[in-house]
């Protein structure tokens, strides 16, 4: 069995894999051209010491930030820990 790992206060997030989408006219809308989200679920993390997110966090990000990476059919962004804007938590109704 094979995984990655990060290393080097890196994280690697889990992307969403992007669906082909077509206009109401049948016009394809390529990847590209889409806003990517900034936020992602928190595989992994390497060599962070006290970190104050973990595994299974939907955290924020950073644009343009990290590297997309493939790896056995699933789409990944490594980012730098420093480059995590926040973490969506759950808070109690007043």
């Amino acid at each position: 069995m094979r995984e990655l790992q990060p290393i080097n206060q890196q994280v690697l997030l889990e992307l969403e894999s992007s669906k082909e989408e077509k206009t109401a006219s049948g016009i394809i809308i390529p990847d590209t051209a889409k806003e990517k989200p900034k936020y992602a679920k928190v595989v992994a993390l390497g060599g962070i010491e006290k970190p104050e997110i973990s595994v299974g966090d939907l955290v924020f990000f950073k644009n343009f930030s990290g590297n997309e990476i493939e790896f056995d059919g699933k789409e990944y962004l490594m980012i730098p820990y420093a480059d995590i804007l926040g973490k969506v938590v759950e808070t109690d109704k007043i």
